[in-house]
């Protein structure tokens, strides 16, 4: 069974380590675990490895954030996988920092690579990660804090929150989204069910 994990984010060495690039920073570090290369590839860069008899894809889009459906959709329909194997991996300010949620699908909150993906797939159904940034910006930078670069103290814990966030996406791919959502959701301090 095959399953795509697309981990948003920006190309280009100014957008490496920041808020926004959560997605890529996360399959990053599950591909370097894996023993498995990113690849460029048709709109984005891609690894793939086998997990407990799953195939599990990774790409990074290579669209910039705002035309992440793009990349989503070619990979889906390119190696057949049906939208309930997808899981978008991405930042939510509205989440503290480091805290997962796992949905199988809602609204995008404003998010445009989530926005873009529902526009192109033409649903907002499909399973997403996301991972807390924290939201302590003043009113209207939304744009420069989500393009900003983690604080020190942010750096230092990333790694456990990164690791916590490789294991929800196999535990998605092998244990399934209602056990993984209550694992995951429930012990990052989000209530079941949210």
């Amino acid at each position: 069974m095959k399953y795509l994990i697309a981990g948003l984010g920006n190309i280009g060495p100014e957008y490496e380590l920041t808020r926004h690039n959560i997605g890529f920073l996360t399959l990053d570090q599950l591909a370097d675990k894996h023993g498995t290369d990113f690849a460029t590839n048709r709109l984005a860069a891609t690894a793939d490895f086998k997990y407990k008899g799953k195939h599990i894809c990774l790409i990074k889009p290579s669209t910039y954030m705002n035309l992440s459906g793009r990349a989503v959709n070619y990979w889906l329909q390119d190696l057949k996988i049906p939208r309930e194997n997808l899981l978008v991996v991405t930042d939510d300010i509205a989440l503290p920092y480091g805290k997962l949620r796992l949905r199988t699908k809602g609204s995008h909150g404003g998010h445009n690579g989530l926005g873009n993906i529902e526009e192109t797939l033409g649903t907002a159904d499909y399973p997403r990660l996301r991972f807390g940034v924290g939201g302590d910006f003043p009113k209207g930078n939304q744009k420069e804090y989500v393009l900003g670069r983690f604080s020190s103290e942010e750096f230092n814990d990333l790694p456990a929150h990164i690791n916590r966030a490789c294991e929800a996406i196999l535990s998605f791919c092998t244990a399934g989204v209602q056990i993984t959502m209550n694992q995951f959701n429930q012990e990052s301090g989000v209530r079941r069910g949210e």
